[in-house]
């Protein structure tokens, strides 16, 4: 094979359809016959990659140089390997011995299946590779994100990271049930997987001796790159939430005591991809409701624009958010899903009515509530507990953020039960509360639903439209500002919706013309004068 197959791959890419025919058929044919030979694969990557990298120019020009025209055919042959446990251990070892050579990762993406065949044998490989590499220290780092460095030393950094880079690469491309699999001990050491079970587990306690602990390691280390401790952060949300989540709470509850924000940051960014990748799992998990009081702490920090609680802010209302969308998934129903039949295990935690709320029903709450009620409960006590206080405005405005982010993230099959549960209890509240800047809040979520949730807000459309004329005509500069984008959200919904509201249309010309008219907002006046050319043109 060395003597042709590098002349048969460049053949694949000939411009002559019956050359590039007989070259796919002969490669395929090759490969089949040394299905065992991983030697043999590896001259054909080979010969792919110098050939995209340029170091082999085509002797004619054809098609474009797509390496997935090869890798096609590549996956076709791994149809007929009979034991995968002789390949992918020195494919694994080619990767780390090359971890910038891209053919080499889209390569093993496309038999990412088949991995799963030989699976002792890549984590075993990849948890080896983890544990050889030195930890990263503030030094390196330093010059990593300074402004000029030589070009060795640009280069010594680029494959420092590609090397730590590579062995989370192969973990990503794991299907989940891999990491779903409890009792393997490469996966999760025996005392990790006991103490899960147990919802357990202490802050100094990762166990590097298997993946899901050095995955950890990485994504919560104060020291290492930032696309690692992404990647890492990420993979670790694919851990088995009997895992997962009591590490992870504990990291996150010791970050929140020290204002720790890349290590909330990290832990934030597992959390939300567990409730992506596992559903009811994550968020059926009895840890979830002190995960969520330690996001509800975070909230309560003073912050500003741009600086790094505020970023970490926005994260907590997208984890909380996610949440929302998370018991909402598939449901019918409001009755599909019961957060009363939850068993909290273990723990200390006074369980109180909010603890068996819905993450739904507690935002709602949160925001739309008396303004008597104290904020001692929401507190996360360290030392010597804060007197209680009234809950801040702020914390308000990011419930209704929270509201607001799951109605752009809610999939299809929950925006019924999700618009069913919070704008009855919402309108209702408008017409209760005076605090007119959570008045504008809430109807800037009515503004949100009706954008997302589209007919699903059909049963409260009258409603809807009866809260916008009403602060439009007598609210406060926000509250008249959010009506008027409730209005044309409601203006340019789904007929179902402009038919149901259409009677309630005849006297907003009027009130549209007076603001265009005398109104001293400039913006407002625009927003207006376009709502009533939409309205003249009906």
């Amino acid at each position: 094979p060395s003597l042709f197959l590098t002349t048969i791959v460049q053949l694949v890419y000939s411009p002559k359809e019956r050359v590039q025919s007989s070259a796919t058929s002969a490669l395929i044919a090759v490969l089949k016959y040394n299905n065992d030979k991983v030697g043999v694969l590896c001259m054909v990557l080979d010969s792919l990659s110098n050939l995209c990298e340029g170091k082999v120019s085509v002797k004619e020009e054809g098609p474009k140089l797509e390496p997935d025209r090869v890798l096609r055919l590549i996956a076709k042959w791994a149809k007929s390997v009979g034991d995968w446990n002789f390949l992918v251990g020195p494919l694994i070892d080619k990767m780390f011995a090359e971890p910038s050579n891209a053919i080499i990762v889209k390569f093993l993406s496309c038999i990412s299946e088949h991995l799963v065949d030989a699976v002792d044998v890549v984590l075993n490989r990849v948890l080896l590779q983890m544990r050889v590499q030195n930890e990263m220290n503030g030094n390196f780092l330093t010059n990593w994100e300074g402004a000029k460095v030589s070009a060795v030393v640009s280069t010594q950094m680029q494959q420092a990271l590609f090397d730590r880079l590579c062995p989370l690469l192969i973990l990503r491309m794991l299907p989940l049930r891999v990491f779903s699999d409890l009792k393997s001990s490469v996966m999760y050491s025996q005392p990790l997987a006991k103490n899960a079970v147990l919802y357990n587990a202490d802050i100094n306690a990762i166990d590097q001796d298997c993946v899901a602990g050095l995955l950890l390691h990485r994504a919560l280390s104060k020291f290492e790159f930032e696309d690692v401790r992404k990647l890492a952060a990420e993979l670790c949300g694919r851990i088995h939430p009997q895992v997962l989540f009591p590490s992870i709470c504990s990291h996150l509850e010791h970050a929140v005591i020290s204002q720790d924000i890349l290590k909330i940051k990290a832990c934030l960014f597992s959390i939300c991809t567990s409730l992506v990748v596992r559903g009811m799992d994550s968020v059926s998990h009895p840890l979830l409701v002190k995960i969520r009081k330690l996001l509800e702490n975070i909230l309560l920090w003073p912050s500003l624009d741009g600086d790094e609680v505020s970023k970490a802010q926005h994260g907590c209302i997208d984890c909380l958010a996610l949440m929302i969308c998370t018991e909402l998934y598939r449901m019918d129903s409001l009755e599909d899903f019961n957060f009363d039949k939850m068993t909290i295990v273990g723990g200390n935690d006074h369980v109180d009515t909010a603890t068996k709320m819905s993450v739904l029903d507690h935002v709602i709450h949160q925001l739309a509530q008396d303004d008597n009620i104290l904020v001692s409960h929401l507190r996360f006590h360290h030392g010597n507990s804060p007197n209680d206080a009234p809950v801040p405005a702020p914390f308000r405005l990011c419930m209704a953020n929270v509201l607001i982010s799951a109605c752009q993230k809610i999939s299809d099959s929950g925006k019924k039960p999700f618009a069913w549960k919070m704008l009855p209890r919402l309108i209702h509240f408008l017409e209760a509360t005076k605090d007119s800047v959570i008045r504008a809040a809430c109807i800037q979520v009515m503004f949100s639903a009706v954008y997302h949730l589209k007919s699903a807000v059909l049963p409260y459309s009258s409603n809807l439209l009866t809260i916008s004329l009403s602060f439009l005509e007598k609210g406060s500069d926000q509250e008249r500002m959010a009506a008027a984008k409730l209005l044309a959200s409601l203006m340019a919904s789904e007929d179902v919706v402009v038919k149901s509201i259409s009677g309630g249309l005849l006297g907003v010309r009027s009130l549209l013309s007076s603001i265009c008219s005398k109104d001293t907002s400039a913006e407002l006046q625009q927003v207006c004068r376009t709502l009533l050319e939409c309205v003249s043109l009906r």
